[in-house]
């Protein structure tokens, strides 16, 4: 029996973000009872292409791909606080061509590869902070770089060119205000990596690089999302089945369970009634406060029903993504990654985390209140 008490208790240290969404979605059933309305509210094309991406990630860390990739980092740009602003960059344009989401499962594990492999652990948090907000972030310029953004530009048929010149403002103000952390948060150290041999598998970094491009493939729609879930799967149980029995699975829990809290809380009459009030106030403001609370994704899908004010909408809803750990699904999936690489600093973690998210928050959203007061 106390065996059984110590697994679960460290179960729920180790994957404490799927124990707190299984609690709120728990919550919520017994305000919105389970019925056929519940198979609408998962997105399986965000669950399929996370499962592909994390599995072929732990396919390319099982063959040592990221610590190669960060030697050439740190060759490149040689010292500290360069090889952060370019992993920062990296995961800002990651973002705007393969979506947030993907752009963190790709680039957070080279973060850490770069500084364990240098011993820079001191800046681990930062960085891994900064890559959540630049992916946040980043994806606002294009319709496909955030989920919310490829909802409204479809649901409101936003016009290409005004899509981006709505996101432009907040999106260069961004880049600056990253930028300037970057150079004042990271001392210009020099970089010595350590020299581990390391002689990778040609043929299969062909292949794994094949089966990450399906999966980005299946992002834009390129390609049917089934196709995925069949060829890199069947693919890895030939070529590594670790990769498999490795893939985070706690973490796409947490999607499921995510999907059905916004799902109710979507479905509740009272919730709804109050969001309408709001909206009336001011779209922006409580699109953005909207977020604090039930995530981007949600908010855009909710506030959309009773608003025709895009401009406001879309803009709070991507400013909104930095701020809580849960205004952005992007947010979760970078403290997952970095509370299973350094379990006892997660409240560290969380209190810097909280102080550049809000820090970000409060600007942009000000900001953004001026744009378009003019």
């Amino acid at each position: 029996m106390s065996k059984l008490v110590d697994i679960s208790l460290r179960f729920i240290q180790k994957n404490t973000v799927t124990v707190i969404a299984f609690f709120a979605a728990a919550i919520t059933c017994f305000f919105v009872p389970p019925d056929a309305a519940y198979l609408g509210y998962f997105d399986f094309k965000t669950l399929t292409c996370l499962f592909c991406v994390l599995a072929v990630v732990q396919a390319l860390r099982n063959i040592r791909f990221f610590y190669t990739l960060a030697k050439k980092v740190v060759k490149l740009f040689k010292n500290a606080r360069l090889t952060v602003i370019a992993l920062v960059y990296i995961t800002f344009i990651g973002s705007m061509l393969i979506a947030n989401d993907m752009a963190l499962l790709t680039f957070l594990p080279l973060g850490y590869y770069v500084l364990n492999a240098t011993d820079k652990h001191k800046y681990m948090a930062f960085t891994f902070i900064m890559q959540n907000i630049a992916a946040n972030l980043g994806g606002m310029l294009t319709p496909f770089g955030n989920p919310q953004n490829l909802y409204l530009y479809t649901k409101f048929n936003i016009p290409n060119t005004e899509f981006m010149s709505i996101m432009a403002p907040p999106f260069i103000l961004s880049v600056a205000m990253i930028t300037v952390c970057c150079i004042i948060f990271v001392k210009p150290e020099p970089l010595m990596i350590r020299d581990i041999d390391n002689r990778m598998p040609h043929s299969r970094v062909a292949i794994y690089m094949a089966l990450f491009t399906l999966a980005i493939a299946i992002v834009f729609r390129g390609v049917p999302y089934f196709i995925g879930l069949i060829v890199i799967p069947a693919s890895l149980l030939f070529l590594d089945r670790k990769a498999l029995l490795k893939v985070d699975y706690p973490l796409l829990l947490t999607f499921v369970f995510f999907f059905i809290f916004s799902g109710n809380m979507a479905r509740i009459e009272a919730v709804r009634e109050f969001f309408s009030f709001l909206l009336e106030k001011s779209t922006l403001l409580f699109s953005v406060l909207s977020c604090q609370i039930i995530s981007n994704v949600p908010s855009a899908i909710l506030l959309s029903q009773f608003t025709e004010n895009y401009k406001e909408l879309l803009l709070g809803v991507n400013i909104g993504g930095v701020g809580t750990l849960i205004s952005s699904l992007a947010s979760l999936i970078t403290f997952n990654e970095y509370s299973k690489r350094n379990p006892k600093k997660v409240v560290s973690y969380l209190l810097k985390f909280a102080a550049f998210n809000f820090a970000f928050l409060i600007i942009l959203t000000a900001f953004t209140f001026l744009i378009i007061s003019l």
